[in-house]
C-alpha cells in the first residue's frame, strides 16, 4: 500500500460533477489500489515461477490474495482520507476529497475502512498466514506510522511511509511461499528506495499546499536543492537492487539498469535548470516514476515466464 500521495490517483471534479461513484474511486484511491495490486500480483507471479507451480491450478490462491490485497489498500486509503479530514481543506488539491465537500460523512468513512481491512485480512489469511501478517504489518505501517505519526510531525515522513508502500509485494510472495526468498527482498526494497524520489517529486509540485496545511515535507523544511540531492541519492541506491533478481536473467539485468540510467541523468539535470523551472522538473521526475515502476514490474513478470 503506498504512501497515499500518489497524484494519478486524485480524482479532481468539482462537488457538482461528480457522482458517487466518483466520490467512492476517490476515497478509496483507486489509482493507489491498482499501482499496488500491479506489485502484489508480481510478488505471486514470482513465487508461482520461482517454485515451478502453475498459477492455474491455485486460482483460489490468487483470487484471495488480490481481493484480499485490494481491500486492505482500499480500507487503510479511506482511514488516510478520515484521519486527515482536518488538513485536506488547507490544500487545493485535495479540496475535491468526499471526506471535504461533506459527500460521506466522517462515521461513514470510518466504518467502510474498518470493513474493508477486516474483510481483506479474512481473504489474505485464507491465502495464507503469511500473508495475513504482511498484511497486518501493511495496514499497521500506513495508517498509524505514517498517516497519524510521522506525516505531521517529522520531515522524515516519506521514508516511514516508504514501508508499507513496500510492503505488497511480500504480501503476494508469502501467499505463495511463505517462506520469502531473496527475491521477495528484493522486490521489497526496489520499492522502498523508489518511493522518496517519486514523492519528493510530488511533494515539490505541491509545497505551498503542504506548508500551508503544516505537513513537514522536505521541500518545506529544506528546500528544493536540498530535496533534489536526496532525490539524486535514492535513485542511486537504485542501481544494485536489480542485480539480486539474477534469476530473472541478463536481460532484465540490461533493463533495469538502463531505466536507473535515464532516471540518474534525469535527475542530475535538476542541479542545472533554472529556479522558475524547478516545478517543471519536478514533474517530469514524476511522471518518470510512475513509467519506471511500471514498466519495471510488468518486465519482471515478462521475464520470469522465460526463466
Amino acid at each position: 500500500m503506498s504512501n497515499g500521495r500518489s497524484l494519478s490517483a486524485e480524482v479532481h471534479q468539482t462537488p457538482e460533477t461528480t457522482t458517487f461513484l466518483s466520490d467512492f474511486l476517490a476515497l478509496i484511491k483507486i489509482g493507489i489500489v491498482n499501482s499496488n495490486l500491479i506489485t502484489v500480483f508480481t510478488g505471486m507471479w514470482l513465487a508461482f515461477q520461482f517454485s515451478d507451480r502453475h498459477f492455474l491450478q491455485e486460482l483460489d490462491i490468487l483470487a484471495y490474495t488480490l481481493v484480499g490485497s485490494a481491500l486492505i489498500i482500499a480500507g487503510s486509503a479511506a482511514m488516510n482520507n478520515y484521519i486527515d479530514t482536518d488538513i485536506d481543506p488547507l490544500m487545493a488539491s485535495k479540496k475535491s476529497r468526499p471526506t471535504v465537500t461533506g459527500r460521506f460523512k466522517p462515521s461513514a468513512v470510518l466504518a467502510l475502512a474498518l470493513s474493508f481491512i477486516v474483510l481483506g485480512e479474512l481473504f489474505l489469511f485464507s491465502a495464507s498466514v503469511s500473508a495475513g501478517l504482511f498484511g497486518i504489518a501493511g495496514i499497521f505501517a500506513y495508517v498509524v506510522l505514517y498517516s497519524m505519526w510521522s506525516k505531521r510531525r517529522h520531515v522524515s515522513n516519506t521514508i516511514v511511509g516508504s514501508i508499507s508502500g513496500a510492503i505488497p509485494p511480500l504480501i503476494g510472495w508469502a501467499a505463495v511461499e511463505p517462506a520469502l526468498g531473496m527475491g521477495a527482498w528484493a522486490l521489497f526494497l526496489i520499492m522502498f528506495v523508489w518511493q522518496p524520489p517519486h514523492f519528493y517529486a510530488l511533494a515539490m509540485k505541491r509545497t505551498e499546499e503542504y506548508r500551508a496545511a503544516g505537513i513537514p515535507m522536505l521541500p518545506v523544511v529544506k528546500g528544493f536543492h536540498r530535496t533534489k540531492k536526496s532525490m539524486l541519492a535514492w535513485v542511486l541506491l537504485l542501481f544494485p537492487l536489480p542485480f539480486l533478481l539474477l534469476d530473472l536473467g541478463m536481460g532484465f539485468i540490461i533493463l533495469a539498469s538502463l531505466l536507473n540510467l535515464c532516471w540518474l541523468v534525469l535527475a542530475v539535470r535538476g542541479f542545472k535548470v533554472q529556479d522558475q523551472d524547478d516545478l517543471k522538473w519536478a514533474k517530469t521526475m514524476f511522471i518518470y516514476s510512475l513509467n519506471y515502476m511500471t514498466i519495471l514490474f510488468v518486465s519482471m513478470i515478462i521475464f520470469a515466464v522465460f526463466v
